[in-house]
């Protein structure tokens, strides 16, 4: 069985044929219906800015949205803290 499917994606007003696995439609869908979400905000709002502004100001929000969350999700301070914890406790026992 060929774990890839062709797709006519609807997007912005546009359709965009893809091939993409096929355990991943439901999620490409849900983001290209995020997309168009985020699109007809901007545009209620906005009802003056042009179609390209508002397009890189959806794509601003996303990738903000990304980066906070590569943040959120970021464990180095936390593991160098552990060293740091760890090599204070070695060197603690050592003196005993």
């Amino acid at each position: 069985m060929n774990d890839k499917i062709k797709i006519n994606l609807q997007m912005a007003g546009s359709t965009y044929p893809l091939t993409i696995l096929r355990e991943e439609e439901e999620m490409v869908r849900e983001a290209a219906k995020q997309v168009d979400i985020r699109l007809n905000a901007y545009r209620e709002h906005y009802q003056n800015v042009t179609p390209e502004k508002i397009i890189a100001m959806v794509a601003y929000q996303f990738a903000l949205e990304n980066l906070k969350m590569k943040n959120r999700n970021d464990t180095r301070p936390y593991a160098d803290k552990i060293e740091e914890l760890t090599e204070v406790l070695e060197t603690y026992f050592k003196g005993l």
